[in-house]
């Protein structure tokens, strides 16, 4: 949180994924798949917790560094059908931002229509409002310098990709699942990849970069060249 300051970018919300805190349960309990037995709804609950405590975390982290955001919890206003977001109530979300607030949100389990509940992860949750309010950029923050050609991880000699239209990304989405049968060989970018894409296709520049490196976050929040992966509509 130290990476952004009041002042940083006229209206932004920060989104959060589970990271160790939610992950594990939800795997555990097989929450992705939807509701099938009694006994998912420990881990349903369980999870909810978990992803409670870290957005608690996070939330006194902005508070120290006088960030004005407000927590929300987005299964309470965004309704999922088969894994996908199908509706969202914005109008606090809207107010927040109107009063200049920071809205800090988190991936989430939350109620499916068809499948009882399912887990809304924070890509798919942050490329949806970046579409629907809309935003004129969406920042994704990961543990390498952007998209790589192959994965950063196991390759030493991967190429990184500075720039990329919405077509190459399409492509690289294509290769890597026809490549590996489903498994991302660019290191977890591939999933990543196909929750910015329809951002970008309505408008949206996507910047993706490492947020452990100091200074890219707030670097490209001010408008700045950073090391990074920038999508263009």
């Amino acid at each position: 949180m130290k990476e952004i300051r009041p002042g940083t970018t006229e209206s932004l919300i920060i989104v959060h994924g589970g990271g160790s805190y939610g992950h594990h349960l939800a795997k555990r309990y097989k929450l992705r798949d939807g509701y099938s037995d009694r006994s998912q709804i420990i881990g349903f609950v369980r999870t909810r917790q978990s992803m409670t405590e870290l957005n608690k975390i996070v939330l006194d982290s902005a508070i120290e560094n006088h960030l004005p955001c407000v927590s929300m919890q987005p299964s309470a206003f965004i309704r999922m059908r088969n894994r996908r977001i199908e509706r969202m109530d914005l109008k606090i979300i809207v107010n927040l931002l109107n009063m200049r607030m920071i809205p800090l949100l988190f991936g989430d389990v939350a109620f499916d229509e068809k499948l009882g509940f399912c887990i809304v992860s924070g890509d798919q949750l942050a490329s949806r409002l970046a579409i629907e309010l809309p935003a004129k950029q969406a920042v994704f923050a990961v543990d390498v310098d952007g998209v790589f050609d192959s994965d950063p991880k196991r390759n030493p000699k991967a190429k990184l990709m500075r720039t990329m239209t919405a077509e190459d990304v399409r492509m690289l989405i294509q290769k890597g699942e026809e490549e590996t049968q489903g498994t991302d060989v660019t290191g977890g970018m591939i999933g990543k990849l196909s929750e910015i894409l329809p951002a970008v296709e309505r408008g949206v520049r996507a910047v993706i970069l490492n947020g452990c490196a100091p200074g890219r976050v707030s670097e490209i929040l001010r408008g700045r060249p950073t090391i990074g992966t920038v999508i263009e509509p």
